[in-house]
């Protein structure tokens, strides 16, 4: 009892306590902690990278560089996101068909959604970007159209036309119309920006503002609603209703005189 208790009172002894009290915590906490389900989902991230890089590596390379750093044919892809990859391979805008339009135009999907995501994911792990944004944050639930429509009107009316029906800017370029256009797609455009477009970061537009915008442009797509007002003249506003007014009203005009003036002619010969 006395070499017992000799020990206790060694000036190591507390060590030793702590050090198997230590050794104890991390010998429950690995047995009892879900490595498993964390080590899976790294390993199937890693995948997917590593699966679109070789995507990557076909399809996009040739132009954007093999590390994605940029080409005189095509941007650096370096912290542009997730966001950004959905949209331009989700809308088949990319790959390019060529790199000398003015402006590169939707198209056909080349990819499968699985392989868009695994693009997007290695784009990702090049650097920091906006994500592929989550149904919450475009659905219509609980936006306010009304709103919407004033900050369509503020911000994007200028190109898109006040319906969203698109409209011409210079040296060939245009803003492409809005209707039938992925909910997904346009959120992921007001993120980043796609070609001629300004981008509408957080700081500019809320998440519940961009969620806005697109209750407003659902609201008033010609697929979801009828005119009220009749004849839309295609919905372009004062271009084409200036056109109709200056072709078949002074037509109307001049028609008229001329009729007019026969008239006065024949009257004076008789």
């Amino acid at each position: 009892m006395k070499k017992l208790s000799a020990r206790r009172r060694h000036p190591l002894a507390a060590v030793v306590v702590l050090l198997l009290a230590l050794a104890a915590t991390g010998g429950l906490y690995a047995a009892f902690a879900p490595a498993g389900k964390a080590q899976a989902d790294d390993t199937s991230q890693s995948l997917t990278i590593k699966e679109g890089k070789k995507l990557y590596a076909v399809g996009c390379a040739s132009c954007h560089g093999t590390g994605g750093q940029g080409s005189s044919d095509g941007p650096s892809l370096v912290g542009v996101g997730a966001a950004a990859v959905d949209f331009q391979v989700g809308t088949g805008r990319m790959p390019a068909s060529s790199s000398q339009m003015a402006q590169i135009p939707s198209k056909k999907v080349v990819y499968t959604q699985t392989q868009i995501d695994q693009l997007a994911a290695y784009i990702a792990s090049l650097g920091a970007g906006p994500n592929v944004p989550t149904s919450e944050q475009y659905g219509p639930e609980g936006a306010d159209i009304a709103k919407g429509g004033e900050l369509f009107r503020t911000n994007c009316a200028q190109c898109h036309n006040f319906t969203g029906k698109g409209g011409a800017l210079t040296k060939g370029k245009y803003a492409p119309t809005l209707e039938g256009v992925d909910p997904r797609h346009m959120y992921e455009a007001m993120q980043t920006g796609p070609q001629n477009m300004p981008s509408f970061p957080d700081t500019t537009l809320t998440e519940k503002n961009k969620k806005d915008i697109i209750a407003y442009l659902h609201a008033v797509d010609s697929s979801e609603t009828t005119n009220p007002g009749g004849l839309e003249l295609g919905g372009l506003g004062p271009v084409s209703e200036g056109l109709f007014a200056w072709i078949f009203g002074l037509g109307a005009l001049i028609a008229v005189a001329v009729w007019v003036a026969a008239r006065t002619a024949k009257a004076k010969k008789s």
